[in-house]
């Protein structure tokens, strides 16, 4: 990566500004999933350990009004974040101010200070979100010239709390998390071990447009499952039942099969049901047909050995979007097969972009078992498509 990271300077005595990405799930005040605050310790420690001061700012939800305010602090990350770190993390509950100001004064070498929700600057306008230059200047201000962005996940957006910050620091680098999801997904995509073989799911062809486009050309195999295996069905003139359609996608779907020189590789078979939920019976299609009155949910047992033995050599795949409705236990088995297929690989840059295939891959037990797992679906998703991010883009060349 041609950019500085934490790594490249000096931390001792100095107020280190630092976005994680602490957008964790909260349920009556309680952290239901803490993988996004253990992916950050790494850099914190790192900063902490070499007599820095670190400044943390993420945020939380969304906010827009003093009403979506109400369980959107950051205050439980705060208790969460202490424990973890073995050490007592400073919460101020403001985005600005005397107390914050006061706060960050007293701290000493080796201490951790969490500043409140940063979208709570939203709800008087988009100062975070519409990157407000006076908010981001005052930002930087706490700090002594030094900004780390860990946060991968809200990368893919030029915001306050990251773009802006940037551009009014001496200097803006990279923390590990950052680096390596850099290092993970972008190289895989640009300079992949050969075969690199995609997989693509979820509901949506219109979600990923730019992705299986930018995939067909990177690529030597890319996998197609989840909804949208329903437009390129329908596309073709095969039956699709009461499938998931997105009816003005059927000529780009059209469009990208015609151009993908037999690289986009479709499901065989389904499983199908005869509701979404509440339904009374499930079975297995006799091949790429879905019943009238049935939906299909998932890849059914033909696809998962045809995408097995299409995965099988491969020694880089990238994967995003579950094989079907994954959280009912009916519709999973399509999912586990192709994550047993990739982990099987020797030798493989198993990678997974974020969102519902991370969530299937933590839930389901695989997560040890991937090389990497990306924190930001988003920011993934824009990455594989081959975007610049501009929270990468902002900062500082080495």
């Amino acid at each position: 990566m041609a950019k500085l990271t934490v790594k490249d300077v000096d931390l001792k005595g100095k107020k280190v500004l630092v976005r994680v990405d602490f957008n964790v799930p909260l349920k009556d005040g309680v952290i239901t999933n803490d993988n996004r605050i253990t992916a950050a310790l790494p850099t914190i420690k790192y900063i902490t350990d070499n007599g820095g001061r670190a400044i943390l700012f993420s945020h939380l939800g969304r906010v827009k009004t003093e009403e979506d305010k109400e369980g959107k602090s950051l205050a439980p990350v705060a208790k969460d974040l202490s424990s973890k770190l073995g050490q007592e993390v400073v919460f101020v509950p403001a985005t600005r101010g005397a107390e914050l100001e006061a706060a960050i004064d007293g701290l000493e070498d080796g201490q951790v200070l969490l500043v409140e929700n940063t979208r709570f600057e939203d709800v008087d306008g988009k100062k975070e979100s519409g990157n407000d230059p006076e908010l981001a200047k005052y930002w930087a201000g706490l700090g002594d010239g030094i900004f780390v962005n860990d946060a991968f996940g809200t990368a893919h957006r030029a915001h306050a709390s990251n773009v802006g910050i940037s551009e009014n620091v001496d200097k803006a680098v990279a923390g590990f998390l950052l680096e390596n999801e850099i290092a993970y997904i972008q190289e895989a995509v640009e300079a992949p071990v050969r075969p690199f073989v995609a997989i693509l799911g979820g509901s949506k062809v219109s979600d990923k447009i730019g992705v299986i486009e930018n995939l067909l050309e990177k690529a030597d195999k890319v996998l197609i499952g989840g909804g949208m295996t329903y437009t390129f069905y329908k596309a073709q003139g095969i039956e699709i039942g009461d499938s998931l359609v997105e009816e003005d996608k059927l000529d780009l779907a059209k469009e990208l099969l015609e151009k993908s020189n037999g690289k986009l590789i479709l499901p065989v078979d389904s499983k199908e049901a005869n509701a979404f939920a509440g339904y009374t019976e499930v079975k297995d299609t006799e091949g790429e047909a879905v019943d009238k009155g049935f939906l299909g949910l998932d890849i059914g047992p033909k696809s998962i050995e045809k995408f097995a033995k299409e995965i099988d050599g491969a020694k880089t795949v990238v994967w995003n979007g579950p094989m079907g409705v994954f959280e009912n236990p009916d519709f999973q088995a399509g999912t586990i097969g192709v994550m047993d297929a990739i982990v099987s690989q020797p030798d493989c840059k198993s990678i997974i972009g974020g969102g519902d295939s991370a969530a299937a891959a933590i839930n389901l037990g695989y997560a040890d078992r991937f090389s990497w797992i990306s924190t930001g679906g988003g920011a993934s998703m824009e990455l594989l498509e081959g975007k610049t991010l501009p929270g990468l883009a902002a900062l500082t060349e080495k």
